[in-house]
């Protein structure tokens, strides 16, 4: 199971009821944001999740509403009395940024880690997910969407365990990953199992033009979560000028990547009622929804080889 929380969906400038960008990630009592807007520790107090279980942040890029939470994220884990690494991944430039950022945080009981990741993306792990870091296009700003999945294991097949004389007492240690020994031979958790079982995949991307990279790793996600800065079609001019992306132009990529849901994110200040537009945007694709500050979105596994099974509350 994977849990996210929509801690802040504003663009640019915080609004009475609109943080900025922040995304919370859970799994199994671990989490991960992505982005840190003004205000993301205010958000997380308000979920309850916690401080201490954060293990890093992923940035897409240095514009402010998406970085400056840090100083504020770094005091409020130190608060929390973490002492295990805090890792920080980002665009090229990662390490000038925070250490100016945090000319303001004092001496810190835990080390953060700095991962400064190339222009062309790259593949890395955190809280049990795989995450490909992938470069959009937001008018020559390095900037990164991350698709992540949380892969899942093969079945336990009792019946395979049966035929090779697995005493019923080690079939735990097979389920968990570790060998046994049985009839004199060593019998590895891959020889009782099943076929390989679907994950679950979600992508996150905002602050970009539809591009080749987005629609490349938006294919077979089970949820994306994507930029919807402007509804309005008469704003399509600012979405070219500035690099962002229209509700419409979200739509048809979720149309073209058929996912489980599209959620949308990052509204424009000037987006005042943001469902106002889902009609128009559900007859491109129909499982589309805005989100809201503070929304959890639950995903879990698939049923045989069908999509993530996908809440929102």
């Amino acid at each position: 199971m994977l849990e996210c929380c929509t801690l802040g969906t504003g663009g640019t400038l915080p609004l009475a009821d609109r943080a900025l960008s922040s995304l919370y990630i859970r799994e199994n009592g671990r989490g991960l944001l992505i982005d840190c807007g003004e205000g993301t520790q205010v958000g997380i107090r308000r979920l309850g999740w916690g401080f201490r279980c954060l293990e890093g942040v992923l940035l897409t890029h240095f514009h402010g509403d998406h970085c400056t939470g840090l100083a504020g994220l770094l005091l409020s884990l130190e608060k929390a009395g973490k002492t295990d690494p805090f890792e920080i991944w980002g665009p090229r430039g990662l390490k000038r940024i925070v250490e100016g950022l945090c000319v303001i945080v004092p001496p810190l009981s835990f080390p953060v880690l700095l991962h400064e990741l190339p222009p062309e993306g790259e593949k890395l792990k955190a809280i049990g997910l795989k995450i490909r870091a992938f470069p959009v296009d937001h008018g020559g700003i390095p900037c990164f969407g991350y698709r992540m999945t949380l892969e899942r294991n093969a079945a336990f097949d009792p019946e395979k365990a049966k035929a090779l004389g697995v005493p019923l007492a080690e079939w735990k240690k097979l389920q968990e990953g570790h060998p046994v020994q049985a009839g004199g031979r060593s019998v590895r958790p891959e020889d009782v199992t099943g076929a390989p079982r679907k994950g679950i995949t979600m992508v996150f991307s905002t602050d970009t033009r539809p591009c080749e990279t987005l629609a490349k790793y938006t294919k077979e996600a089970d949820l994306l979560i994507l930029e919807g800065m402007y509804g309005d079609e008469e704003k399509m001019p600012l979405a070219l000028k500035n690099h962002h992306m229209m509700f419409r132009e979200a739509a048809e990529i979720a149309r073209d990547a058929q996912p489980g849901a599209l959620l949308l994110t990052h509204f424009s200040t000037s987006l005042e009622d943001p469902e106002s537009y889902l009609p128009e945007v559900r007859a491109i694709f129909q499982k589309t929804w805005t989100a809201s500050d503070g929304e959890i979105i639950t995903l879990r596994y698939p049923v045989k080889e069908e999509k993530a099974w996908i809440s929102l509350c």
